[in-house]
């Protein structure tokens, strides 16, 4: 008897086990914190748990994973702005802006965004909490959300519509819940979530009738607007001008100016004579492809024999190994500053991203005790840095141009553009001409605005950076808010 009893009660442990690896459908934990930000000491609410993604017939699918921030000390949150924010990959959580950006805590890095021991958080004095509420959001599959029917039909959540779709519903429910109709509403997105957040703009406001104030695209993704051909070779150019630059791998003339001087002219080059060079293909004379070349050596660091080698085609990832191939060290991708070291000096790509694995290395640790230990989420289930989402459906992405038309439907709608001048994935060149394709007639363009930054994809990751950025995120919400009982029309 006693050993059947002894077999059930680990029997029991184990089933109790094995559930903690599946999170809760629905379920709340509230803590109470403080913090001295941008001039100001005020209390906040954290809120963070699961909030059910339902089916037509009101079945539990599976859950999305979420952490509310509200500012105490507020009379009347109708005019609070809320902030909805999203991280990209599309497999990854909403770690980064979380916990290296916009939130009230901030991971233990240097001043350059490098890792530090011991792993944790610290105080964010930059944080927008001042002057809105903030919702970090983890879509299926990352972070701690995951899908909680079997049964259930992976497709309906892992693509581009699909995403949106799902979200948007999502988004609604969470609003109704925290009474958040009233507030002034702000969506930020970052990499992929440009994608997600730029498409949910016109999804929330044709199905869920709910309308913003701002969008905040953080290294935008091309957004489903082509640019195959000479386009995609040549806009990559002012990128390779700024990693250069930071490298000093261009001549002393070109490197003793400031890189906010050197990139328009950079820029120039790139549209009006780069574009067309490459366009013309066989069809260009020896001379013009020589001076082209010559100019393409010149603000990029590279030899002109291998970019005559390579046709003036010249692939991020080859730009990545061969910049400092003299010094036997690759460049970062996501993020050119870091530095990588390889197998072997030969080859066209580095052999791994030096950047990711560093940013892994701090924001792994510091998530993960700040759940447990500031936020009380205590859960055996995996927080998913980037969780398994493939095969991602990634067709019908029209989200560039749905995001123009949530604008042009809502006058209202301000959008705002942050890149980093070191960011080789999604680069700053290519964002800028994100909002020209969006708007290429300019009547949207007093509502559309571009900041760059001397960082790379996750620019808040440099300190520098971290406080501008916030900063112009602030002086965004503060512009876009309209005036009392101003009317929305033109």
């Amino acid at each position: 008897m006693k050993r059947y009893i002894l077999l059930l009660s680990a029997l029991i442990l184990a089933i109790a086990v094995q559930a903690q690896r599946i999170p809760y459908a629905d379920s709340t934990i509230v803590t109470k914190h403080s913090i001295a930000a941008n001039g100001q000491k005020f209390g906040y609410t954290a809120k963070t748990g699961t909030q059910p993604v339902w089916d037509a017939n009101g079945k539990v699918l599976a859950t999305v994973h979420y952490t509310y921030y509200t500012r105490d000390d507020i009379s009347n949150r109708d005019k609070r702005p809320l902030v909805i924010s999203f991280n990209g990959g599309p497999g990854s959580g909403s770690v980064w802006m979380h916990l290296a950006y916009t939130g009230p805590r901030l991971l233990n890095i240097d001043d350059e965004g490098y890792p530090l021991q011991p792993y944790g958080v610290k105080e964010n004095p930059y944080t927008i909490l001042d002057v809105a509420d903030i919702v970090y959001v983890d879509p299926i599959n990352t972070g701690y959300s995951r899908i909680l029917d079997e049964k259930a039909d992976r497709t309906q959540f892992f693509g581009v519509t699909q995403d949106i779709k799902y979200l948007a519903e999502w988004i609604n429910t969470f609003v109704t819940r925290n009474n958040r109709w009233a507030s002034p509403k702000y969506l930020i997105g970052e990499s992929y979530g440009t994608t997600r957040v730029s498409g949910l703009a016109l999804e929330l406001q044709n199905a869920q009738w709910m309308y913003f104030n701002g969008v905040i695209l953080v290294s935008p993704t091309d957004l489903g607007l082509k640019r195959e051909g000479a386009v995609a070779k040549a806009n990559v150019w002012p990128y390779y001008a700024a990693t250069a630059w930071f490298h000093k791998r261009l001549t002393p003339e070109l490197q003793n100016r400031d890189l906010d001087d050197l990139l328009p002219e950079v820029e120039k080059f790139t549209l009006e004579e780069l574009l067309p060079a490459i366009a013309k293909g066989s069809s260009i004379s020896a001379a013009e492809k020589s001076a082209v070349i010559k100019k393409m050596a010149r603000y990029s660091g590279l030899s002109e024999t291998i970019i005559s080698q390579n046709n003036l085609d010249i692939p991020t990832s080859l730009y990545w190994k061969e910049l400092m191939r003299d010094k036997g060290q690759t460049v970062g991708r996501l993020d050119s500053r870091y530095i990588g070291l390889d197998f072997r000096d030969g080859g066209e790509r580095p052999d791994y991203n030096a950047e990711l694995t560093s940013w892994l290395h701090s924001f792994t640790p510091a998530i993960n005790w700040y759940y447990t230990n500031e936020l009380k989420y205590k859960a055996d289930v995996k927080y998913n840095m980037f969780g398994p989402v493939h095969p991602w459906d990634r067709s019908n992405d029209n989200t560039g141009l749905n995001l123009r038309q949530a604008m042009a439907a809502n006058p209202f709608l301000h959008l705002m553009v942050q890149s980093g001048y070191y960011d080789g994935a999604t680069d700053y060149f290519n964002a800028k001409y994100n909002m020209w394709q969006m708007d290429p007639s300019g009547k949207l363009s007093s509502r559309m605005n571009f900041v760059g930054y001397r960082s790379g994809h996750m620019m808040y990751l440099r300190k520098e950076d971290l406080i501008k950025a916030n900063e112009d995120i602030r002086q965004f919400i503060k512009k876009s808010l309209p005036a009392a009982d101003q009317a929305a029309k033109y």
